[in-house]
């Protein structure tokens, strides 16, 4: 696709975040409308890293003012594409080409890079096939959004042999494992590596309860399922506040041999309810298209597709 010679791409390390000050405003606002989510703690973080000059990508830079912007950070042996976003007051499509292809470009002339994640959220273009052009792997997601006030609750209890319990940060080492065992086979382990080990897994739940990327960290909102008689969890459910009144399902999953018997519903209903008595009025989360047995509880429980995008994974 031909690009606007009027279109010119700085490196991010050489700019001010206060330069991008009109396009984080816009940006913001389209998490708030379509999403429910206050994205003003992540582009804070984002402020930071560029002032840092320590956050690789690029600007997009049109009759002298910023169009859109793209950035990337490396973590060992792969890169993660951590935003890309294009103003809508701006032909979008060849501007969001132009910024995926030179960070695609900078990335894979690192050396020993073997991987590149990438689960970008659009708003007003669709990223799809520029993923494929670039031989991406895609996997559909959905982004669901459930008025908690409308939950269908079942309010069957756990089996008996089991029981619940809330989160305690005691439990990160055996929830690092239940994460890399629960997905061993399963497709977001293809999505993201980090799933695949017992280090990847406590890695994302620190990512998850310590830093503010995916909100704020709800610990009365996420529980643990155990057997009665262990203390090893075969079920977890971990929940952020990401807007004042609006929660969401950072992780969940259950241990495949424990699958099939309603601890997936159990947690999802008991984090419901714990934020029901705050008074929250929205639950949000992420799926995987194909991951069908999930998508269906959600649906029973009142979720539904407000917006759909895809991850993409390049190996090369």
């Amino acid at each position: 696709m031909p690009i606007p010679t009027s279109t010119q791409l700085v490196d991010l390390r050489q700019v001010h975040s206060r330069s991008l000050e009109v396009l984080f405003q816009e940006e913001v606002q389209h998490w708030r409308d379509e999403l429910y989510w206050d994205y003003r703690p992540s582009v804070d973080l984002i402020r930071k890293f560029i002032d840092s000059r320590s956050l690789g990508g690029y600007v997009a830079m049109k009759g002298g003012q910023p169009a859109g912007y793209g950035f990337y950070v490396l973590e060992d042996h792969k890169g993660l594409i951590g935003g890309l976003f294009v103003s809508s007051h701006v032909p979008q499509a060849p501007i969001t080409q132009q910024l995926l292809d030179e960070i695609l470009l900078t990335l894979r002339a690192t050396p020993r890079l073997q991987r590149v994640e990438a689960q970008l959220m659009p708003f007003g273009i669709e990223l799809e096939s520029g993923f494929l052009s670039k031989h991406f792997h895609l996997h559909p997601r959905q982004f669901m959004l459930l008025p908690l006030a409308g939950a269908k609750l079942s309010g069957k209890p756990l089996s008996s042999g089991l029981r619940l319990e809330p989160w305690t940060d005691k439990a990160f080492d055996p929830a690092a494992r239940l994460i890399q065992l629960a997905y061993a086979d399963h497709v977001d382990g293809e999505i993201n590596d980090q799933y695949r080990s017992e280090a990847g897994g406590m890695k994302f739940l620190r990512n998850i309860v310590l830093l503010p990327g995916c909100g704020q960290f709800m610990p009365e909102a996420s529980f643990l399922v155990r057997p009665a008689t262990g203390d090893r969890p075969v079920g977890m459910v971990l929940t952020s506040t990401v807007a004042q009144g609006v929660g969401h399902t950072t992780q969940i999953c259950v241990l495949p041999g424990y699958q099939g018997h309603g601890i997936g519903r159990s947690l999802m209903e008991s984090s419901i309810q714990a934020l029901r008595r705050r008074n929250y009025e929205y639950l949000s989360l992420t799926v995987t298209g194909i991951n069908k047995p999930a998508v269906e509880l959600y649906e029973h429980l009142g979720f539904g597709t407000i917006k759909t995008f895809a991850a993409g994974v390049w190996e090369g």
